[in-house]
């Protein structure tokens, strides 16, 4: 068998609101008119001329940030591949962005997902009445206390972006009352300028809608793993619409997105689209990592690795029967055979060879990436020798 030296891997991640300004995707409206000129129909506006030239604010307000962060993330992308670069080994995006991720997997094409994320800003913009706020140096734990303490019940952690910059949410007069609370702990609370609860029980209404919306539209497997906001592990390709639904009222766990990113082996981030907020909030993701995390695969031998999965679906009985077998399979796999094993693939004539160790992806599928292939194959499709 042939040993080879194990690559580094990479994840493209792309913003989501919060990131939008003026100016943004200049250069690449001009690269893509066909693109464009399916945009502006479907939005029935031009959109290069909101994001160069904001007429009357219009990007700060969210049925009109959200379409204009999508195009201006997939343009940027599309640009990368046309210049050449590789596509990566895994996509995440933070809120809107996910849609940025499912895009560049295959799940859809890009009028699909420009149709999706209009309808996403139209009713998520929809919605009033709420208020979200920042809350910097206390970590999810403390923050549960303090709402527990004090008997803000009726507030929901909307972001968690690293252990300690987390983003709550509720109605406006619950936000501003839990003020003094956080500060009394030693946090900065920082009001954020939204009109609504994103991200909590508050948009119920409008994950039910956008729900019935999202089944009007048929979805394409998923060519590259898309980590998911919602449970921070990779996409199960049947419960895309399941998951952009919950996606509306659940909490953004972009933190635990990297670290799970970070524990599959060596890897490099990339923020594309407009700013470098995603590219920060990682350093500072890296940094808080304890040391034990980093260059660890998800399928590794390691005991502490599979204790560490453990400990993160807790309490996720359903969840765990289903992966149980998966992390069998990896670890007597990785026990036999070493990173270079040659492999024939359910498929494929020509012998591979295998680039990475074997991983649980989706949830509950034991995989490799295999050299040649270019790609993830199921452990059930291969064969060593």
């Amino acid at each position: 068998m042939i040993k080879i030296k194990e690559k580094s891997m990479k994840t493209y991640v792309f913003p989501g609101q919060g990131s939008q300004a003026k100016g943004m995707g200049e250069g690449l409206f001009e690269a893509f008119p066909d693109l464009v000129e399916k945009a502006d129909t479907i939005l029935g506006y031009s959109i290069r001329t909101l994001c160069l030239d904001n007429p009357g604010g219009k990007l700060h307000f969210t049925q009109y940030t959200q379409p204009a962060l999508y195009v201006v993330n997939a343009l940027t992308y599309l640009k990368k591949l046309r210049d050449g670069s590789p596509k990566p080994d895994f996509l995440a995006g933070h809120s809107l962005g996910e849609y940025n991720a499912i895009l560049a997997a295959g799940g859809f094409d890009f009028e699909t997902g420009l149709r999706l994320v209009k309808k996403r800003g139209e009713l998520m913009g929809r919605a009033s009445g709420g208020a979200m706020a920042a809350v910097v140096g206390l970590t999810e734990d403390q923050i549960k206390a303090v709402l527990g303490n004090n008997a803000l019940t009726d507030i929901d952690i909307a972001n968690l972006n690293t252990t300690t910059q987390i983003v709550i949410s509720g109605n406006k007069d619950s936000i501003d009352h839990a003020k003094p609370y956080f500060e009394r702990e030693g946090a900065d609370y920082i009001p954020l300028n939204v009109s609504a609860a994103f991200h909590s029980r508050y948009m119920q209404e409008a994950k039910d809608e956008f729900e019935q919306y999202l089944k009007e539209f048929s979805y394409s497997d998923l060519a590259i793993p898309v980590i998911s906001n919602v449970n921070a592990k990779p996409y199960d390709p049947a419960e895309i619409v399941p998951n952009l639904a919950e996606q509306l009222r659940s909490s953004v766990r972009w933190a635990d997105s990297i670290r799970y990113l970070i524990r599959q082996g060596e890897m490099e981030f990339e923020e594309l689209g407009p700013g470098s907020v995603l590219t920060k909030i990682i350093a500072k993701i890296k940094a808080e990592a304890p040391v034990v995390q980093q260059g660890v695969a998800v399928g590794s031998v390691g005991t502490n690795a599979i204790d560490r999965m453990k400990e993160d679906t807790e309490g996720r009985t359903e969840f765990q029967r289903r992966i149980n077998a998966a992390y069998q399979q990896t670890a007597d796999w990785n026990k036999a055979y070493p990173i270079g094993t040659k492999v024939t693939c359910k498929g494929y004539k020509d012998v591979l060879i295998t680039r990475t160790e074997a991983m649980v992806l989706f949830g509950h599928r034991a995989a490799l990436y295999v050299e040649g292939y270019n790609g993830y194959f199921a452990l059930d499709e291969i064969t060593a020798g």
